[in-house]
């Protein structure tokens, strides 16, 4: 007995030692494999993400002049270039203008929204229903939100507009700041909210003076983020605002805005217009950039 004992136990530790061996160089494998394939698809990523860059910037760089900022759409001047060049610059006003006011609509909504859901329908039926709604307006395609804008808006009103526009767009950016807000103020540990409330500070003070301050810069950069999205946005624009050629601050009309611009002289068919089209999403695209870059460092500071 005393002489069989050692050699079973060595027996099954040998065993034991072969299946682990096993078991690694099966998981080794497994593990190159899996890093080979993410490694190849953050290759295809990248090159197609650059080869988009490239053809921007080649293309885009060809009409790029301070004209471009300064004159409004001209017509073409296909074979003949002593007619007066155009511009975007009425693109540039109406994107200016309608972003803007959507962002100072969508914003607050979105804003007190969040808060509501962080702050006081926690495990609540209502809560729960806002909440599943938000989510599913933010994946919503925004074709669906321009048409619900042209059915309220733009019917009962007789014709395009900007405001028509400008609520579109607003409706994308709520949920945008819906979530960030309601993100952002959950990181807030509750033992800073217990502080305050114990020193007598009411709740709605604490949420103003003490949760917005520390969630601030996380809430800058869901806006930021929101603008960005909708900077770039064509389908809603086509049913509200619909498009314009001059320079336009009417918001009872239709107004111009860089991405209709990009896609009425994308399809034009002249060459000169097309050139003047890829400068306009050289624009857009480097706005997006900035706004993604700022939005990138906000949220840093904020970890």
């Amino acid at each position: 007995m005393s002489t069989t004992a050692p050699t079973f136990a060595f027996t099954r530790s040998a065993a034991e030692e072969r299946t682990k061996r096993s078991l690694g160089r099966r998981r080794g494998i497994v593990d190159r494999v899996v890093t080979l394939f993410c490694l190849l698809a953050t290759a295809v990523g990248l090159f197609f993400l650059g080869a988009i860059l490239f053809t921007l910037l080649r293309r885009g760089l060809v009409a790029l002049d301070l004209t471009i900022f300064t004159a409004e759409f001209a017509p073409t001047r296909y074979g003949d270039d002593s007619l007066p060049k155009g511009g975007l610059l009425h693109a540039i006003t109406g994107s200016l203008i309608q972003v803007a006011i959507a962002t100072a609509i969508g914003t607050p909504i979105g804003l007190f929204v969040g808060t509501y859901l962080a702050e006081y329908s926690q495990r609540t039926a209502l809560g729960n229903a806002v909440r599943f709604v938000s989510d599913i307006l933010l994946s919503a395609p925004s074709i669906l939100i321009g048409l619900f804008i042209y059915q309220i808006v733009v019917l009962p009103m007789g014709g395009f507009s900007g405001i028509a526009g400008a609520l579109a767009l607003a409706v994308i950016v709520v949920p945008v700041v819906v979530r960030t807000t309601e993100d952002m103020l959950q990181l807030i540990p509750n033992t800073l909210r217990e502080a305050v409330i114990a020193l007598g500070a009411p709740k709605w003070k604490m949420i103003v003076l003490v949760c917005y301050k520390a969630a601030l810069s996380g809430i800058v950069t869901g806006v930021l983020l929101a603008i960005a999205r909708i900077a770039g946005e064509t389908a809603p624009l086509l049913l509200t605002s619909f498009g314009n050629n001059v320079v336009s601050t009417d918001l009872s009309r239709p107004m111009a805005s860089l991405p209709i611009s990009i896609y009425q002289q994308a399809n034009s068919g002249f060459p000169d217009l097309i050139e003047i089209a890829w400068t306009g999403a050289l624009l857009v695209t480097a706005g997006v950039l900035v706004i993604n870059i700022l939005a990138r460092v906000l949220l840093r500071k904020r970890i």
